[in-house]
């Protein structure tokens, strides 16, 4: 790794909101593809995609904190591809989420805005969790993309979402980074900032650079470049490489190194407090300790990422789609590959689309964006231009904000009531108390909100759970001291209410280590 990689990046050539969208310097040669190994890595990355989701599925989020160890076995045989196809439609976000992107631009065009792409997600018919979830409810109700995943405006922005979702942005700008990252910008602030939209960011340059990196490291080393090297994201995978430098053969190391660092969540409400990490940073260092420590090796890659734990489909997913792209389809082993074979003509669930068509869209659109970014296509031969990666802008999510305190509540709110709290931020978890995902009751909740002597703001609270608000109220950077939370039912139903489930406080400093 050379050492000025996680320097300041030269003062960062004061490259901001532009940088993605400036003309990038030509630094060598053009890489030739043919059109049939072009098609072979396209299919690889989403192969490798769908393969390491379903391995991963089983034991999402059921080690917490934890790795998988090595005695217990991740199943894995013919059959189960097409077994979780069917009756686990909701394990494939991970890909879902992905074609509604493609099919946005498969409709529109390679430089649909966002507004398309936010309005095709926040409508759909599949459930949602998280910082998407936080998106659609705050797109439906009238806060577009760049505010819909703008920290203020929800406390998942540094989630995972966008991290599991940008597979397409790279699978469609091969060797062609910053023509990804300008994809991320439009897409990834649908339903992230800062570290959650660096995730998307970086799986996408790795993403692209599989496709004319020599090695799996180089791919890892260089796709880092796009990120401001003072970002937490790109310091905490600068910690992976270089324990990874220090000891390539034990991943364990790298994982200790990580989880001592870097395993606080700060923003997602589900796991402040609690056991469990959903944050990009986190998640994202263990598809890299999965690349890096698998060594090109497919099924180790996926065993390495999955057993890292947390997030354990997702991280496979991402770290498979990326060695497959590097692999190629036919490099993917068949007992991994050909367990694909049974679905690959079937459309994914809540799309249009199945594997083989996204297979030849995915290459008429890496085609479209080659050719708009200075390559060149002529007959069977493509010729991808080698640029110099220029990094995105610095974004930092809940800046001075530090957990404090997390306090059961377990209030309903049929009337009014106020709550009372010290700090500089909060967030108030619950939700109706009755709540259905089929869409039979479209009932939505009217709870006025007053912060202190502010003025008071109407929060609409659905009961259907598709288009859900995840928190009651939250918000950050408040001035020191006591607040009081004063929190009215407009619209009250005969025995139903608001759950105030939780109330988590914020500082504007660490909290001191508590003594019994």
């Amino acid at each position: 790794m050379k050492a000025g990689r996680f320097a300041l990046a030269g003062l960062a050539l004061l490259i901001l909101a532009a940088a993605c969208r400036q003309a990038p310097k030509a630094v060598g040669p053009m890489t030739e593809l043919t059109r049939a190994a072009l098609l072979d890595k396209i299919k690889g990355g989403w192969a490798g995609q769908v393969i390491g989701c379903t391995f991963g599925g089983p034991t999402e989020f059921r080690f917490p904190g934890a790795m998988i160890q090595d005695y217990q076995a991740i199943p894995w045989d013919d059959s189960l591809v097409a077994r979780r196809f069917e009756r686990s439609p909701g394990l494939y976000d991970d890909v879902y989420m992905d074609l509604t992107f493609v099919e946005v631009m498969a409709r529109e065009g390679i430089d649909a805005p966002a507004a398309r792409h936010a309005q095709a997600f926040a409508r759909a018919g599949y459930p949602l969790w998280h910082a998407n979830q936080a998106a659609r409810y705050n797109i439906l109700n009238g806060l577009l993309p760049p505010d819909s995943g703008h920290w203020t405006n929800s406390p998942h922005a540094d989630d995972i979402d966008f991290q599991i979702e940008a597979d397409f942005a790279g699978l469609m700008s091969p060797g062609l980074v910053n023509a990804g990252s300008a994809i991320c910008d439009r897409v990834g602030h649908i339903m992230n900032y800062g570290d959650g939209w660096y995730g998307g960011v970086y799986i996408a340059a790795m993403y692209s650079l599989a496709f004319v990196a020599p090695d799996i490291e180089h791919v890892v080393e260089e796709a880092l470049r796009v990120l401001p090297a003072e970002s937490s994201f790109a310091r905490c995978i600068g910690d992976v490489i270089a324990a990874y430098r220090a000891d390539p053969s034990d991943w364990k190391k790298a994982w200790f190194a990580v989880e001592r660092k870097w395993a606080e969540d700060i923003g997602c409400p589900d796991f402040v407090f609690e056991p469990g990490n959903i944050d990009a940073r986190v998640n994202g260092a263990y598809v890299v300790i999965g690349l890096l420590y698998g060594n090109g090796d497919f099924g180790r890659t996926l065993q390495i990422a999955a057993r890292c734990g947390q997030d354990s489909d997702c991280n496979p997913a991402s770290a498979g789609g990326i060695l497959g792209t590097w692999l190629g389809y036919d490099g993917i082993p068949a007992v991994w590959r050909d367990p694909l074979k049974p679905i690959e003509d079937k459309p994914f669930p809540y799309t249009t689309m199945s594997l083989n068509q996204v297979y030849e869209t995915g290459l008429a659109q890496a085609l479209e964006v080659v050719g708009a970014n200075g390559g060149t296509v002529d007959g069977e031969t493509v010729r991808l231009p080698a640029e110099a990666i220029l990094p995105v802008r610095l974004e930092t999510s809940f800046p001075g904000s530090f957990p404090v305190e997390r306090k059961r509540l377990g209030l309903m709110l049929t009337s009014a009531l106020e709550i009372g709290f010290e700090g500089t931020g909060y967030v108030l978890t619950g939700g109706p108390s009755k709540m259905v995902g089929d869409r039979s009751d479209p009932y939505v909740y009217d709870v006025e909100l007053r912060l202190d002597d502010r003025a008071p703001v109407v929060l609409a609270m659905p009961v259907d759970e598709l288009v859900r608000r995840l928190e009651v109220a939250w918000g950050y950077r408040l001035g020191p001291g006591r607040h009081t939370l004063r929190l009215a039912l407009l619209n009250p139903r005969p025995g139903e209410g608001i759950r105030l489930d939780d109330l988590i406080t914020y500082g504007d400093r660490p909290a001191a280590p508590r003594s019994p």
